[in-house]
């Protein structure tokens, strides 16, 4: 029961702070602010890698323990494209976490210099945006499989 409850609450983390740093993020974008843009990447990034990163992590060993302990198997349909999206997730999260931290560094430096935000900093907003689709999508649907456990072929 430990681990089930350590298993949900991961994912749970995934999706909650997933959806807060997209929220935060996308509201200080909105501001056009620099100054609170890097201020609040610089929180995002953290957030990133105490929580998410953690997650990230301990969701496969939970994942593989609970599955060894219910008789489950890779082979079982819903598992096996909950992997799949895992790993779809990841290519898409990575280069998130880079895109935050290089956005945080550039609008401080505009802060700083007392300028508006960079395009570079525009450019890595646009990408940011368009991975969260598939990135948070891929933990979205894990998250109904594993409430559904469906056969799916």
């Amino acid at each position: 029961m430990v681990l089930k409850i350590v298993h949900v609450l991961g994912a749970t983390i995934i999706f909650g702070t997933g959806s807060g740093i997209a929220f935060f993020m996308l509201m200080a974008h909105r501001s056009r602010d620099a100054s609170f843009v890097g201020r609040t990447a610089r929180v995002v990034v953290l957030a990133d890698m105490l929580f998410t990163a953690t997650a990230v992590v301990l969701q496969p060993v939970t994942g593989y323990l609970l599955m060894r302990q219910t008789g489950a198997s890779v082979t079982e349909s819903w598992i096996a494209v909950s992997l799949g999206l895992y790993l779809v997730a990841g290519v898409f999260w990575l280069p998130v976490v880079w895109m935050q931290a290089r956005m945080r560094d550039l609008a401080l430096a505009a802060a700083g210099a007392g300028a508006p935000l960079p395009p570079e900093y525009h450019r890595l907003f646009r990408l940011w945006f368009l991975f969260g689709f598939p990135g948070f999508g891929a933990v979205l649907v894990i998250i109904v499989l594993m409430v559904a456990k469906p056969v799916l072929y």
